[in-house]
């Protein structure tokens, strides 16, 4: 998960273990049934803490739950960072998300579970992978490596389109999931200007693996 800077003291160091506690069972819940109805005595339970520990951290579910989405977007942005390292190219870094992506629903299911079902209204969020995906974007624009369109409308097409992509993976493991990353990167690669051969060949580079 996410990490931040360490806590100072032993104090510190509980109560934020506490409160990744929850923030670990919400995530649990939302990736395992999506029921944000769950009492707050069931999420204490589940994350292993004190009901009255609740409150010392959020002030209601949706704030725990909000908090949860965030923590997975971040991860979520966090993965994928981790192994595009070293990538300069704009199109092969969003060609790279992509295929990613489609690899974590078998690596990171319970992650992808929650892209799923959260990602849409977090589409032009400040966590997660919009913001990473919006700078390559903005970079790709600048340079001339993407047709000059609005980065943001350009984010939102790219945004459904991984989300799609995701439900896909999910609904159908049988199918091909490099392969049909790959297409629908070359897709998007092609909105945003590139020739068809040029997104062909980007987005069968070699892609770094996921633990």
């Amino acid at each position: 998960m996410p990490t931040s800077a360490p806590p100072r003291n032993r104090f510190e160091r509980r109560r934020a273990e506490t409160r990744q506690a929850l923030v670990r069972a919400a995530r649990q819940i939302l990736a395992e049934t999506g029921d944000t109805s769950a009492s707050i005595q069931a999420i204490a339970e589940r994350a292993d803490v004190g009901f009255g520990s609740f409150y010392n951290h959020f002030e209601s579910k949706t704030e725990l739950f909000d908090a949860a989405v965030t923590d997975a977007l971040e991860e979520f942005g966090q993965v994928i960072d981790e192994r595009v390292e070293g990538i300069d190219d704009p199109a092969e870094l969003v060609a790279a998300g992509f295929r990613l992506t489609a690899r974590m629903a078998d690596s990171h299911p319970e992650l992808m579970r929650i892209l799923r079902d959260r990602g849409l209204a977090h589409i032009h969020s400040e966590r997660g992978l919009s913001p990473r995906a919006l700078r390559d974007l903005e970079r790709g624009i600048a340079s001339g490596r993407f047709t000059g369109t609005d980065p943001t409308t350009a984010l939102s097409a790219l945004g459904g389109t991984l989300l799609s992509l995701v439900a896909l993976r999910l609904a159908r493991p049988d199918l091909d999931g490099d392969e049909t990353a790959s297409e629908l990167a070359e897709m998007v690669l092609r909105m945003l200007g590139l020739s068809q051969d040029d997104a062909h060949e980007v987005t069968r580079r070699p892609l770094p693996g996921l633990d």
